[in-house]
């Protein structure tokens, strides 16, 4: 039996933001969500968030929704 690796999605809000010049709060206002929501993903770039939440932040920051996430491997697999 093969094993297959366990891939984990970071969020880059932070840094696609950050590239475009779009501050945080500017982000708040532009995606319609709190400073809560935002302040959270920008400290966790692994925090779940709604599909809705991703629709918002690729329209506010001009990208697609698959912009906004890379695949990188699970720290916790072992080859």
């Amino acid at each position: 039996m093969t094993e297959e690796a366990t891939l984990r999605l970071r969020l880059r809000v932070k840094e696609i933001a950050e590239a475009k010049g779009i501050s945080m709060g500017k982000l708040e206002r532009l995606a319609d969500l709190s400073h809560p929501t935002i302040r959270d993903i920008y400290r966790n770039p692994y925090k779940e968030v709604t599909s809705t939440t991703l629709a918002k932040l690729a329209t506010a920051l001009s990208v697609s929704v698959s912009d906004l996430f890379v695949e990188e491997p699970d720290k916790n697999d072992s080859d």
